[in-house]
Protein backbone atom coordinates (compact mmCIF):
# COMPACT_ATOMS: atom_id res chain seq x y z
CA UNK A 1 0.00 0.00 0.00
CA UNK A 2 1.45 3.13 -0.98
CA UNK A 3 1.70 6.18 1.23
CA UNK A 4 -1.25 7.78 -0.42
CA UNK A 5 -3.63 4.96 0.32
CA UNK A 6 -2.25 4.64 3.61
CA UNK A 7 -3.59 7.73 4.54
CA UNK A 8 -6.86 7.64 2.74
CA UNK A 9 -7.14 4.65 4.95
CA UNK A 10 -6.48 6.09 7.78
CA UNK A 11 -9.01 9.08 7.14
CA UNK A 12 -11.98 6.80 6.31
CA UNK A 13 -11.09 4.50 9.95
CA UNK A 14 -11.03 8.22 11.48
CA UNK A 15 -13.94 9.31 9.79
CA UNK A 16 -15.95 6.13 10.46
CA UNK A 17 -15.06 6.57 14.41
CA UNK A 18 -15.72 10.19 14.69
CA UNK A 19 -19.31 9.53 13.33
CA UNK A 20 -19.60 6.44 15.62
CA UNK A 21 -18.33 9.12 18.72
CA UNK A 22 -20.75 11.84 17.34
CA UNK A 23 -24.05 8.89 16.94
CA UNK A 24 -22.86 7.95 20.43
CA UNK A 25 -22.72 11.55 22.05
CA UNK A 26 -25.42 12.87 19.99
CA UNK A 27 -27.49 10.42 22.97
CA UNK A 28 -25.90 12.16 26.08
CA UNK A 29 -28.14 15.01 27.46
CA UNK A 30 -26.03 17.23 29.42
CA UNK A 31 -28.16 19.56 31.71
CA UNK A 32 -25.85 21.49 31.94
CA UNK A 33 -25.47 22.57 28.50
CA UNK A 34 -29.58 22.84 29.04
CA UNK A 35 -28.62 25.78 31.42
CA UNK A 36 -28.53 24.31 34.70
CA UNK A 37 -25.66 26.07 36.84
CA UNK A 38 -25.47 23.34 39.39
CA UNK A 39 -24.68 26.10 42.28
CA UNK A 40 -26.73 24.99 45.16
CA UNK A 41 -28.73 28.28 44.38
CA UNK A 42 -30.06 28.87 41.11
CA UNK A 43 -33.14 27.07 40.17
CA UNK A 44 -32.09 24.23 38.06
CA UNK A 45 -35.70 23.15 37.27
CA UNK A 46 -36.58 24.41 33.71
CA UNK A 47 -32.64 23.10 32.58
CA UNK A 48 -33.38 19.60 34.17
CA UNK A 49 -37.14 19.28 32.63
CA UNK A 50 -35.53 21.12 28.81
CA UNK A 51 -33.27 17.73 29.08
CA UNK A 52 -35.95 15.17 29.94
CA UNK A 53 -38.70 16.36 27.12
CA UNK A 54 -35.69 16.56 24.13
CA UNK A 55 -33.95 12.82 25.35
CA UNK A 56 -38.00 11.44 25.61
CA UNK A 57 -38.00 11.44 22.14
CA UNK A 58 -35.08 10.17 21.04
CA UNK A 59 -35.03 6.28 20.11
CA UNK A 60 -32.37 3.95 21.39
CA UNK A 61 -30.85 4.47 24.59
CA UNK A 62 -30.78 8.34 25.67
CA UNK A 63 -28.97 8.84 28.20
CA UNK A 64 -29.32 12.57 30.76
CA UNK A 65 -25.78 13.59 32.32
CA UNK A 66 -26.02 15.22 35.65
CA UNK A 67 -22.63 15.81 36.37
CA UNK A 68 -20.57 16.62 39.90
CA UNK A 69 -22.32 19.63 41.43
CA UNK A 70 -25.55 20.45 43.75
CA UNK A 71 -28.75 21.07 41.46
CA UNK A 72 -31.46 23.25 43.10
CA UNK A 73 -34.52 21.43 41.25
CA UNK A 74 -37.94 20.82 41.79
CA UNK A 75 -40.78 19.64 41.93
CA UNK A 76 -39.92 17.62 38.55
CA UNK A 77 -42.35 15.45 36.41
CA UNK A 78 -40.15 13.09 34.01
CA UNK A 79 -43.04 11.87 32.14
CA UNK A 80 -43.13 8.90 29.62
CA UNK A 81 -44.33 7.37 26.83
CA UNK A 82 -40.64 7.32 25.98
CA UNK A 83 -39.43 6.26 22.27
CA UNK A 84 -36.00 4.81 23.79
CA UNK A 85 -34.75 3.01 27.20
CA UNK A 86 -34.51 6.10 29.26
CA UNK A 87 -30.97 6.18 31.23
CA UNK A 88 -29.92 9.31 34.14
CA UNK A 89 -26.74 9.12 35.19
CA UNK A 90 -26.88 11.04 38.20
CA UNK A 91 -23.09 12.41 39.29
CA UNK A 92 -23.99 15.26 41.01
CA UNK A 93 -26.50 15.95 43.89
CA UNK A 94 -30.20 16.96 43.44
CA UNK A 95 -31.42 19.68 46.23
CA UNK A 96 -35.09 19.64 46.77
CA UNK A 97 -36.77 23.39 47.12
CA UNK A 98 -37.58 23.87 51.03
CA UNK A 99 -40.51 25.68 49.94
CA UNK A 100 -43.42 23.79 50.91
CA UNK A 101 -46.04 25.82 48.54
CA UNK A 102 -43.93 24.98 45.77
CA UNK A 103 -44.96 21.65 45.42
CA UNK A 104 -48.16 20.52 44.28
CA UNK A 105 -47.60 16.87 45.14
CA UNK A 106 -44.18 15.14 44.79
CA UNK A 107 -40.63 16.31 43.82
CA UNK A 108 -39.38 14.06 41.20
CA UNK A 109 -42.36 11.97 39.58
CA UNK A 110 -41.10 9.45 37.36
CA UNK A 111 -44.83 8.31 34.99
CA UNK A 112 -45.97 5.66 32.38
CA UNK A 113 -42.16 5.10 31.76
CA UNK A 114 -40.92 1.43 30.00
CA UNK A 115 -37.16 1.11 30.34
CA UNK A 116 -35.59 3.65 32.83
CA UNK A 117 -31.80 3.16 34.29
CA UNK A 118 -31.12 5.33 37.41
CA UNK A 119 -27.35 4.96 38.38
CA UNK A 120 -24.00 7.11 38.49
CA UNK A 121 -23.11 7.54 42.27
CA UNK A 122 -24.94 10.48 43.04
CA UNK A 123 -27.38 11.64 45.67
CA UNK A 124 -31.15 12.81 45.86
CA UNK A 125 -31.07 15.23 49.17
CA UNK A 126 -34.61 16.07 50.13
CA UNK A 127 -33.76 18.67 52.39
CA UNK A 128 -36.68 17.42 55.03
CA UNK A 129 -35.51 18.61 57.98
CA UNK A 130 -36.75 22.01 57.53
CA UNK A 131 -40.15 20.41 56.93
CA UNK A 132 -40.53 17.60 59.41
CA UNK A 133 -42.20 19.71 62.52
CA UNK A 134 -45.49 20.45 59.39
CA UNK A 135 -45.71 16.93 59.53
CA UNK A 136 -48.96 15.94 61.88
CA UNK A 137 -49.69 12.81 60.40
CA UNK A 138 -48.12 10.60 63.03
CA UNK A 139 -50.89 12.00 65.70
CA UNK A 140 -53.89 13.00 63.25
CA UNK A 141 -55.77 11.13 60.83
CA UNK A 142 -56.90 13.91 58.88
CA UNK A 143 -53.28 15.27 57.94
CA UNK A 144 -51.64 17.18 55.02
CA UNK A 145 -49.34 14.94 53.41
CA UNK A 146 -45.63 16.01 52.73
CA UNK A 147 -43.79 15.89 49.22
CA UNK A 148 -42.29 12.35 48.79
CA UNK A 149 -38.91 12.41 47.16
CA UNK A 150 -38.68 10.07 44.42
CA UNK A 151 -42.17 8.44 43.08
CA UNK A 152 -42.38 5.88 40.12
CA UNK A 153 -46.25 5.42 39.07
CA UNK A 154 -46.60 3.09 36.21
CA UNK A 155 -43.30 2.16 35.09
CA UNK A 156 -42.12 -0.84 33.79
CA UNK A 157 -38.72 -2.47 33.44
CA UNK A 158 -36.26 -0.25 35.85
CA UNK A 159 -33.70 -0.27 37.57
CA UNK A 160 -32.22 1.99 40.41
CA UNK A 161 -28.42 1.37 41.16
CA UNK A 162 -26.07 2.81 43.18
CA UNK A 163 -27.49 6.25 44.37
CA UNK A 164 -28.73 7.66 47.72
CA UNK A 165 -31.45 9.56 49.35
CA UNK A 166 -31.38 11.21 52.46
CA UNK A 167 -33.37 13.74 54.19
CA UNK A 168 -36.73 13.00 52.20
CA UNK A 169 -39.51 14.70 53.51
CA UNK A 170 -41.81 11.62 53.32
CA UNK A 171 -41.02 8.56 51.66
CA UNK A 172 -37.64 8.42 50.10
CA UNK A 173 -38.60 6.12 47.39
CA UNK A 174 -42.61 5.22 46.12
CA UNK A 175 -43.06 2.71 43.79
CA UNK A 176 -46.52 2.24 42.54
CA UNK A 177 -48.44 0.37 40.14
CA UNK A 178 -45.37 -0.90 38.15
CA UNK A 179 -43.52 -4.00 37.48
CA UNK A 180 -40.33 -5.71 36.61
CA UNK A 181 -38.36 -2.88 39.41
CA UNK A 182 -35.02 -3.73 40.52
CA UNK A 183 -33.45 -1.58 42.91
CA UNK A 184 -29.79 -2.41 43.85
CA UNK A 185 -27.00 -0.84 46.26
CA UNK A 186 -28.62 2.05 47.27
CA UNK A 187 -28.40 3.67 50.62
CA UNK A 188 -30.95 5.61 52.28
CA UNK A 189 -30.79 7.92 55.03
CA UNK A 190 -32.46 9.71 57.94
CA UNK A 191 -32.22 10.41 61.40
CA UNK A 192 -34.88 7.76 63.48
CA UNK A 193 -36.98 10.87 64.81
CA UNK A 194 -38.13 12.06 61.36
CA UNK A 195 -41.53 11.25 60.76
CA UNK A 196 -43.03 9.26 58.09
CA UNK A 197 -39.67 9.02 55.87
CA UNK A 198 -40.27 5.56 54.82
CA UNK A 199 -37.48 4.22 53.22
CA UNK A 200 -38.96 2.30 49.83
CA UNK A 201 -42.27 1.83 49.87
CA UNK A 202 -43.81 -0.54 47.15
CA UNK A 203 -47.51 -0.25 46.50
CA UNK A 204 -50.59 -1.81 43.54
CA UNK A 205 -46.86 -3.50 42.00
CA UNK A 206 -45.44 -6.79 40.39
CA UNK A 207 -41.91 -8.45 40.11
CA UNK A 208 -40.43 -5.93 42.45
CA UNK A 209 -36.68 -6.85 43.68
CA UNK A 210 -34.57 -5.02 46.53
CA UNK A 211 -30.83 -5.86 47.20
CA UNK A 212 -27.83 -4.55 49.01
CA UNK A 213 -29.69 -1.72 50.44
CA UNK A 214 -28.09 0.13 53.35
CA UNK A 215 -31.70 1.84 54.80
CA UNK A 216 -31.70 4.15 58.18
CA UNK A 217 -35.08 6.28 58.74
CA UNK A 218 -37.31 7.37 60.95
CA UNK A 219 -40.46 4.61 60.01
CA UNK A 220 -40.24 1.82 57.71
CA UNK A 221 -36.77 0.79 55.94
CA UNK A 222 -39.20 -0.86 53.54
CA UNK A 223 -42.93 -0.82 53.89
CA UNK A 224 -45.24 -3.30 51.57
CA UNK A 225 -48.47 -1.75 50.92
CA UNK A 226 -51.79 -3.37 49.31
CA UNK A 227 -51.75 -4.77 46.11
CA UNK A 228 -48.11 -6.40 45.47
CA UNK A 229 -46.88 -9.60 43.52
CA UNK A 230 -44.00 -11.21 44.04
CA UNK A 231 -41.33 -8.93 45.74
CA UNK A 232 -37.83 -10.25 46.83
CA UNK A 233 -35.99 -8.21 49.62
CA UNK A 234 -32.48 -9.51 49.88
CA UNK A 235 -29.23 -8.39 51.60
CA UNK A 236 -30.67 -4.82 53.11
CA UNK A 237 -29.39 -3.61 56.13
CA UNK A 238 -31.59 -1.93 58.38
CA UNK A 239 -31.63 0.94 61.14
CA UNK A 240 -32.34 3.02 62.74
CA UNK A 241 -36.10 2.59 61.54
CA UNK A 242 -39.26 0.65 62.03
CA UNK A 243 -38.49 -2.67 60.03
CA UNK A 244 -39.01 -4.65 57.01
CA UNK A 245 -42.77 -4.22 56.95
CA UNK A 246 -45.86 -5.29 55.42
CA UNK A 247 -48.92 -2.86 55.64
CA UNK A 248 -50.08 -1.56 56.95
CA UNK A 249 -53.55 -3.07 55.25
CA UNK A 250 -57.03 -2.85 55.86
CA UNK A 251 -57.48 0.83 56.20
CA UNK A 252 -59.35 1.98 52.68
CA UNK A 253 -61.57 0.81 50.53
CA UNK A 254 -60.63 -0.75 47.25
CA UNK A 255 -57.24 -2.46 48.62
CA UNK A 256 -56.27 -5.87 47.26
CA UNK A 257 -54.06 -8.76 48.10
CA UNK A 258 -50.18 -9.02 48.89
CA UNK A 259 -49.26 -12.46 47.37
CA UNK A 260 -45.82 -13.88 47.40
CA UNK A 261 -43.13 -12.14 49.53
CA UNK A 262 -39.74 -13.18 50.24
CA UNK A 263 -37.25 -11.44 52.59
CA UNK A 264 -34.02 -13.25 52.69
CA UNK A 265 -29.95 -12.20 54.21
CA UNK A 266 -31.20 -9.14 55.98
CA UNK A 267 -29.71 -7.53 58.95
CA UNK A 268 -31.83 -5.33 61.25
CA UNK A 269 -29.85 -3.26 64.08
CA UNK A 270 -31.80 -1.49 66.81
CA UNK A 271 -35.48 -1.21 64.87
CA UNK A 272 -38.46 -0.49 66.74
CA UNK A 273 -39.37 -3.80 64.52
CA UNK A 274 -37.88 -6.34 63.00
CA UNK A 275 -40.17 -8.32 59.89
CA UNK A 276 -43.82 -7.02 60.91
CA UNK A 277 -47.49 -7.38 59.04
CA UNK A 278 -49.51 -5.23 60.25
CA UNK A 279 -53.35 -4.30 59.62
CA UNK A 280 -56.16 -2.19 60.44
CA UNK A 281 -59.19 -3.27 62.34
CA UNK A 282 -62.47 -2.76 60.75
CA UNK A 283 -61.21 -2.91 57.77
CA UNK A 284 -63.43 -1.85 55.11
CA UNK A 285 -62.43 -4.68 52.36
CA UNK A 286 -62.09 -8.38 52.96
CA UNK A 287 -58.46 -9.13 51.56
CA UNK A 288 -55.49 -11.47 52.13
CA UNK A 289 -51.72 -11.32 52.84
CA UNK A 290 -50.11 -14.46 52.11
CA UNK A 291 -46.92 -16.53 50.91
CA UNK A 292 -44.26 -14.90 52.75
CA UNK A 293 -41.07 -16.48 53.34
CA UNK A 294 -38.94 -14.66 55.69
CA UNK A 295 -35.47 -16.28 55.95
CA UNK A 296 -31.54 -15.99 57.53
CA UNK A 297 -32.48 -13.03 59.38
CA UNK A 298 -30.61 -11.19 61.91
CA UNK A 299 -31.68 -9.15 64.70
CA UNK A 300 -29.40 -7.39 66.62
CA UNK A 301 -31.08 -5.11 69.60
CA UNK A 302 -34.46 -4.85 67.84
CA UNK A 303 -38.02 -4.13 69.96
CA UNK A 304 -40.28 -6.35 68.04
CA UNK A 305 -37.67 -9.08 66.08
CA UNK A 306 -40.89 -11.03 64.49
CA UNK A 307 -44.33 -9.55 65.00
CA UNK A 308 -47.87 -9.85 63.06
CA UNK A 309 -50.56 -6.77 64.42
CA UNK A 310 -53.54 -6.91 63.44
CA UNK A 311 -54.92 -4.59 66.15
CA UNK A 312 -52.56 -1.79 64.33
CA UNK A 313 -53.42 1.39 65.22
CA UNK A 314 -50.59 4.24 65.36
CA UNK A 315 -52.48 6.73 67.41
CA UNK A 316 -53.54 7.49 71.03
CA UNK A 317 -56.72 5.68 70.36
CA UNK A 318 -58.20 4.55 67.25
CA UNK A 319 -62.47 4.22 67.05
CA UNK A 320 -61.90 1.18 65.00
CA UNK A 321 -62.84 -1.96 67.06
CA UNK A 322 -64.19 -4.74 64.89
CA UNK A 323 -61.71 -7.58 63.92
CA UNK A 324 -59.42 -7.03 61.17
CA UNK A 325 -60.49 -8.65 57.70
CA UNK A 326 -56.82 -9.08 56.30
CA UNK A 327 -56.57 -12.83 56.33
CA UNK A 328 -53.27 -13.77 57.16
CA UNK A 329 -52.04 -17.56 55.69
CA UNK A 330 -48.91 -19.34 55.01
CA UNK A 331 -45.71 -16.99 56.41
CA UNK A 332 -42.68 -19.18 57.25
CA UNK A 333 -39.73 -17.73 59.50
CA UNK A 334 -36.78 -19.47 59.27
CA UNK A 335 -33.57 -18.94 60.65
CA UNK A 336 -34.07 -15.65 62.53
CA UNK A 337 -31.63 -14.99 65.30
CA UNK A 338 -30.11 -12.44 67.52
CA UNK A 339 -31.28 -10.27 70.00
CA UNK A 340 -34.31 -8.59 71.29
CA UNK A 341 -34.46 -5.16 73.11
CA UNK A 342 -37.61 -6.16 74.72
CA UNK A 343 -38.66 -9.58 76.60
CA UNK A 344 -41.66 -10.40 73.98
CA UNK A 345 -39.86 -11.21 70.99
CA UNK A 346 -42.49 -13.39 69.24
CA UNK A 347 -45.87 -11.50 69.33
CA UNK A 348 -48.40 -12.54 66.84
CA UNK A 349 -51.61 -10.88 67.57
CA UNK A 350 -54.27 -12.20 64.62
CA UNK A 351 -57.81 -11.53 64.16
CA UNK A 352 -60.63 -12.89 66.13
CA UNK A 353 -62.81 -13.04 63.06
CA UNK A 354 -59.61 -14.29 60.92
CA UNK A 355 -57.50 -15.79 62.49
CA UNK A 356 -53.83 -16.17 60.90
CA UNK A 357 -53.43 -20.00 59.53
CA UNK A 358 -49.87 -21.93 58.10
CA UNK A 359 -47.81 -19.68 59.96
CA UNK A 360 -44.23 -21.47 60.50
CA UNK A 361 -41.47 -20.94 62.78
CA UNK A 362 -38.44 -22.86 62.28
CA UNK A 363 -34.70 -22.43 63.67
CA UNK A 364 -35.28 -19.31 65.76
CA UNK A 365 -32.96 -18.14 68.20
CA UNK A 366 -33.86 -15.04 69.92
CA UNK A 367 -32.65 -13.49 73.47
CA UNK A 368 -33.83 -10.71 75.57
CA UNK A 369 -30.85 -8.28 76.20
CA UNK A 370 -32.38 -7.78 79.51
CA UNK A 371 -33.51 -5.29 81.73
CA UNK A 372 -32.37 -2.85 84.77
CA UNK A 373 -32.72 -5.58 87.28
CA UNK A 374 -30.84 -8.20 85.10
CA UNK A 375 -34.35 -10.58 83.88
CA UNK A 376 -33.54 -11.36 80.70
CA UNK A 377 -36.46 -14.48 80.10
CA UNK A 378 -37.82 -14.21 76.32
CA UNK A 379 -41.19 -14.60 75.63
CA UNK A 380 -43.76 -15.57 72.72
CA UNK A 381 -47.27 -14.45 72.60
CA UNK A 382 -50.22 -15.89 70.20
CA UNK A 383 -53.45 -14.56 69.51
CA UNK A 384 -55.75 -16.24 67.43
CA UNK A 385 -53.12 -18.12 65.21
CA UNK A 386 -53.04 -21.28 63.64
CA UNK A 387 -49.46 -23.05 63.26
CA UNK A 388 -46.44 -25.06 63.54
CA UNK A 389 -42.89 -24.69 65.33
CA UNK A 390 -40.01 -27.29 64.59
CA UNK A 391 -37.93 -27.94 68.30
CA UNK A 392 -35.39 -25.48 67.47
CA UNK A 393 -37.44 -22.19 68.75
CA UNK A 394 -36.22 -20.04 71.06
CA UNK A 395 -38.14 -18.72 72.96
CA UNK A 396 -40.53 -21.35 73.27
CA UNK A 397 -43.01 -21.44 70.76
CA UNK A 398 -47.04 -20.06 71.40
CA UNK A 399 -47.69 -22.13 68.13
Amino acid sequence: MDLNNAILAISLLFSIWCATCVAQSSNVYNVKEHGALGNGKNDDTKAFQAAWDVSCVVEGNPTILIPKGSYLVGPLLFKGPCKGVMAIDLRGQLLASTNLNAYTENWVDFQYINGLVISGGGIFNGQGSSAWPYNKCPKKWSCKILPMSLVFSFVKNAKIKSISSVDSKLFHIHIFSSENFDIESVTINAPGDSPNTDGIHVADSTNVTITDATIGTGDDCISIGPGNSNLTISNVHCGPGHGISVGSLGKNSGETDVVGLTVRNCTLNGTTNGLRIKTWQSSPTLLKAAHFTYEDITMNNVYNPIIIDQEYCPYVSCAEKDPSRVQIYDIKFTNVKGTSSSAEAIKFICSSSFPCQGVILNDIDLHYTGDARGNKTTTSTCANVQGKSNENVKPNPCI
